[in-house]
């Protein structure tokens, strides 16, 4: 197979990575809102005590990568990561198809210029990397000052290949499809519900049929994100 030039991987790169330029995160994922699992993710990624890199799992379409994209904008906002420290590539890219970790980490060093390899590591769709546990287990292992997060779609296979290949080395982190009260916040519909003390619910009996509403829109798109919210696709219950 013809090897990709350099060049072409890197302009690939600077695309995908627009704050290298002084430009945030993607307009799309950036008009999103974050989802109620962020602030468990992003202080399971903080703890930098502990050499781990960390694997976001879950089924396809659950916002894995937009997810990470909400960490990358954190991370920028108020200067708590220099752009140029961050970097971030999908592996189902065809362009990256023959690169390892350490090639990804080299090239995007270069792509951006920098001194030195990124010191936050976003590899998405890992699954596409043959034998991808035993190249991020040796990578954790030979940067440490390097924080690697991956994500992959394949979350049986991937849970079991960390397990077994990356004791002590990975740490897992399963990002399921939206729940109720997520589906509501993200309808702007969250007042619906009340939660008093104790976590108990509290729903006033005049909003009990809109509620209803909304729950059977729940149900019948199944919790992910984009076909709960994208008025497109719901208006085609087959797409």
């Amino acid at each position: 197979m013809r090897r990709v030039p350099e060049e072409q991987v890197r302009n690939r790169m600077r695309a995908e990575n627009p704050w290298w330029d002084g430009v945030g995160i993607r307009g799309d994922y950036a008009r999103m809102k974050r989802r109620a699992y962020f602030e468990r993710f992003e202080r399971l990624v903080a703890q930098t005590d502990v050499r781990r890199a960390v694997v976001l799992m879950g089924p396809r379409r659950v916002g894995k990568t937009v997810l990470l994209h909400h960490l990358i904008q954190h991370l920028l906002d108020g200067g708590r990561c220099d752009p140029r420290d961050i970097g971030y590539v999908s592996l189902d890219q065809p362009l990256y198809t023959r690169l390892s970790i350490e090639e990804v980490a080299e090239e995007l060093r270069e792509a951006s210029r920098g001194t030195h390899l990124p010191r936050m590591l976003f590899i998405d769709e890992i699954q596409y990397l043959a034998d991808w546990e035993r190249h991020l287990k040796v990578f954790v292992d030979t940067h440490p000052d390097v924080r690697c997060v991956a994500s992959g779609s394949a979350a049986a296979a991937l849970r079991l290949k960390s397990a077994e290949s990356g004791a002590g080395r990975f740490t897992d982190f399963l990002l399921p499809p939206l729940t109720f009260y997520e589906y509501l916040d993200l309808q702007d519909e969250s007042e619906l519900v009340e939660y008093g003390t104790g976590g108990s619910v509290e729903i006033d009996h005049e909003n009990m049929t809109e509620l209803n509403a909304h729950f059977i829109d729940y149900i019948n798109f199944s919790g992910y994100p984009e076909a709960a919210l994208s008025r497109t696709v719901r208006a085609d219950i087959d797409r």
